[in-house]
Parts: C-alpha cells; sequence; structure tokens
C-alpha cells in the first residue's frame, strides 16, 4: 500500500479563509490542545444544582474540581502513552494527551462547603447544595381573623 501525500498546490485568499474561519467555527468544542471539552449539562431543582459532565474513557482519579470563592473549576489531565517494540517504525502516530478545564461561577444562593462529586459510566455528577433560605417555601395559608 501506497502512503500518498496531499499538498495544496493553489494557495489562495479562498483557500486561507476556509482553513481559518470555517475551522475555527467548526472546532469550537475544542480546547487549545486539540482536545474536545466534555458536554456539560446544569439542572436546577428546589435543593441543589447538578453538574453533569459528559467524560466516557477516564477515571475518577483523572479528575480535579476546585472551589476557589464562587469559581468551580473542573479539570483533567490524562496522558496516554502506547508502547514502541524494538524494530517498529512509525510512518504516523498520534499522541493520546486528554485535558480540558471547564470553570462555573456560582450564585451566592449555594452550600460550597456541601457539594459533593462521584463519576459513573463516564458521567461526572456534581452536586451543589443551595443554602436553606434560598429554597422555595411552601404555600402558608393564612387565616383571616
Amino acid at each position: 500500500m501506497t502512503l500518498v501525500r496531499y499538498q495544496n498546490q493553489l494557495p489562495s485568499l479562498l483557500s486561507h479563509f476556509f482553513d481559518t474561519e470555517l475551522d475555527t467555527l467548526s472546532r469550537r468544542n475544542y480546547s487549545e490542545t486539540n482536545t474536545t471539552l466534555p458536554s456539560v449539562n446544569i439542572k436546577e431543582n428546589k435543593d441543589a444544582f447538578e453538574v453533569h459532565v459528559a467524560a466516557p474513557g477516564f477515571d475518577k482519579k483523572d479528575f480535579n474540581i476546585e472551589l476557589n470563592n464562587d469559581l468551580l473549576t473542573i479539570s483533567s489531565e490524562k496522558k496516554i502513552e502506547n508502547e514502541t517494540k524494538e524494530g517498529e517504525t512509525f510512518t504516523k502516530k498520534e499522541f493520546s494527551y486528554q485535558s480540558f478545564t471547564r470553570s462555573f461561577t456560582l450564585p451566592e444562593m449555594v452550600e460550597g462547603d456541601k457539594i459533593t462529586a462521584s463519576y459513573k459510566n463516564g458521567i461526572l455528577a456534581i452536586a451543589i447544595p443551595k443554602k436553606e433560605e434560598a429554597k422555595p417555601k411552601p404555600i402558608k395559608q393564612i387565616k383571616i381573623a
């Protein structure tokens, strides 16, 4: 099998536009290290916020979750090294290095000291409980005297 290398023979303003503008649009979910940023869902119920981060293929030890004042930062760094056997040569080898950082500003109504996290089936789940005074109060009937 022969490998064929493509080289752009006609560089032009148009090709430069496609190499930059559209390439940037197609990579909006990629970090600067050219790895995808995990998708995040944020749910709110009466007692808490739930942040779900889609990060399959990681272990819970790969994550770092920090709270600095009201800034919640979720990050991960994972490097996979494949062993090379003696006598092997590479035509092409792409390293597998995954890292990301996502930050969220938390509202004042949350209890930062009570944040918990779990990782199951490729989803990092972070529970951020609300302060008692921020929770909705039940309807109270007032009798007329």
